[in-house]
């Protein structure tokens, strides 16, 4: 095999090796909600699982459904300045990260606020990314107080938790944001990370130029010897 053949297969060999340990997805199951409703929907916090670790799910989309134990592979993006959004169902739509963060800032209103007020809370969410069909708040407040307090949140555990590609706007599972406690392992895992830091890349780019002066120099020697 040539030198140029053999470099190929090695920088074929590593971006598989990077892409399956960043691009991993995990397995997502919708596991309940807490009962109270509205306009005909469950409303506030639900409940699920990402691969063994049980979270609070908020639905960001009213354009889908999920039903009761249903699992389904997903991806998770980040929030941060920053952030990839390209495997969120919304990351096309513009200024979406400060939508995400806007509907963020809603969902910790879940447990600070009583239940009479989340039916305007969640139809406030819903209204963000899907205003022609989601029901409406009966005032904006809950709007006017996310743009203004968004920015005061620290997003850095919260996540967007996406069906795998490709991501359509209706027919899929719900997308939901979720909060992950610190120290969890699922923090550095999801389709977020697919794009490798820039010490990362160096450190790529600096192994394959290793790997193709070793077989060069080796290539070198056979052809002296010859």
């Amino acid at each position: 095999m040539g030198v140029i053949k053999k470099l190929c297969c090695l920088s074929l060999f590593s971006c598989l090796l990077v892409s399956s340990a960043l691009a991993s997805t995990i397995q997502a199951t919708f596991t309940g909600v807490n009962g109270e409703n509205a306009f005909g929907y469950y409303i506030g916090a639900y409940y699920g699982q990402l691969e063994s670790q049980n979270v609070s799910l908020y639905c960001d989309d009213f354009a889908n459904e999920v039903n009761f134990g249903q699992k389904w592979m997903a991806n998770l993006s980040t929030i941060t300045t920053g952030s990839d959004l390209s495997q969120t169902r919304y990351g096309d739509v513009k200024e979406s990260a400060r939508l995400y963060k806007e509907i963020a800032w809603l969902d910790t209103q879940f447990g600070q606020q009583p239940t009479d007020q989340w039916a305007d809370i969640h139809a406030t969410i819903w209204q963000i990314f899907d205003p022609s069909q989601a029901p409406k708040p009966s005032s904006s407040q809950w709007l006017e107080q996310a743009q203004r307090n968004y920015n005061k949140l620290d997003y850095s555990n919260y996540r967007v938790v996406t069906n795998v590609a490709p991501v359509e706007k209706t027919g899929q599972v719900q997308e939901f944001l979720t909060i992950l406690p610190p120290g969890s392992p699922l923090i550095t895992r999801g389709g977020d990370l697919a794009t490798p830091e820039p010490g990362t890349a160096f450190l790529m780019g600096a192994g394959i130029l290793f790997a193709a002066l070793v077989l060069k120099r080796t290539h070198a020697k056979k052809a002296l010897r010859s």
